[in-house]
């Protein structure tokens, strides 16, 4: 498909790695790509915010879909004293989740999408506390259906820069705590990160909000939104290591990256006014 004469352009959402290569592979072969990689969705709370709401937005947010999303939250940033208050918050709220199959009308999240990949999103888990983070809730300790790939939801404190779990994008249902102190070390924090897909943050200051939109080096923003997915008028699309290239998804730009342009300048004049110009054609 990438070298093939007929294909004028390939679309793909993926992994970092595979995006990269369609990406360099499709255009190196004439053909226009749109190229979405993979994310490390952050969410920034700061001391003022309203902690239930947000507590109620990293749970959504964290392990809705089983995570398995790319919108996911999967690190919260919490600044200041934010930090033990939403770790209180989000592991009350972690029992009453309701884990198992689709089938059972009753529950809110089912399974991962194969053995394997349930045990590498374990594996975050169980690494954490040998690099130095505390696993607040445990979802491998949960009594969970043995018919089925299920993990319970994972909480896991005091996460830093270089550990497995903040690193890398996990892809299920674990959310990492961040502790910084200032607004200012939590902006670095997310755009020093390789990837850029998508970052909230909550607060009730506008100020802070409004100055989050210009210094956040992130595609996709939401101001006390957890997944800032914008609506289908707008186009989707990360910065970073989250998309190669420069072709969103739909909004604008997909209308854009599915239509060829093409310009036709025609004149019907009078034969009669016809003569040699050398100049550009004008419209008399």
């Amino acid at each position: 498909m990438l070298e093939h004469p007929d294909i004028a352009a390939v679309s793909f959402v993926g992994s970092t790695p595979i995006a990269e290569y369609i990406y360099s592979t499709g255009t190196a072969n004439g053909k226009r790509v749109q190229a979405l990689g993979g994310a490390k969705n952050h969410m920034i709370v700061l001391p003022d915010a309203d902690i239930d709401m947000a507590a109620d937005a990293a749970v959504s947010a964290g392990y809705g879909s089983a995570g398995e999303r790319c919108m996911a939250i999967s690190v919260v940033v919490a600044v200041g004293d934010a930090g033990d208050k939403l770790v209180d918050a989000i592991s009350a709220r972690l029992p009453k989740l309701k884990v198992g199959p689709g089938t059972d009308p009753d529950a809110e999240m089912g399974p991962l999408i194969t053995r394997e990949h349930r045990d590498k999103v374990a594996s975050y888990v169980a690494g954490a506390p040998g690099e130095g983070a505390t696993v607040v809730v445990d979802g491998r300790e949960n009594d969970l259906p043995e018919d089925g790939f299920f993990l319970a939801p994972s909480l896991i404190d005091n996460v830093r820069p270089g550990m497995k779990a903040y690193d890398e994008e996990i892809f299920g249902p674990v959310l990492s705590i961040t502790r910084v102190d200032t607004y200012e070390e939590a902006v670095t924090l997310v755009n020093d990160h390789q990837y850029g897909n998508g970052t909230a943050i909550f607060t009730r200051d506008g100020g802070a909000a409004r100055q989050f939109q210009f210094d956040i080096q992130v595609g996709m923003v939401g101001i006390n939104v957890p997944i800032p997915v914008p609506v289908a008028y707008y186009s989707f699309g990360g910065w970073k290591a989250s998309l190669f290239g420069d072709a969103n998804m739909y909004g604008p730009a997909g209308i854009d990256f599915y239509t060829r342009t093409k310009t036709v300048t025609s004149r019907w004049p009078d034969p009669a006014t016809s003569s040699v110009d050398l100049g550009f054609p004008q419209t008399r």
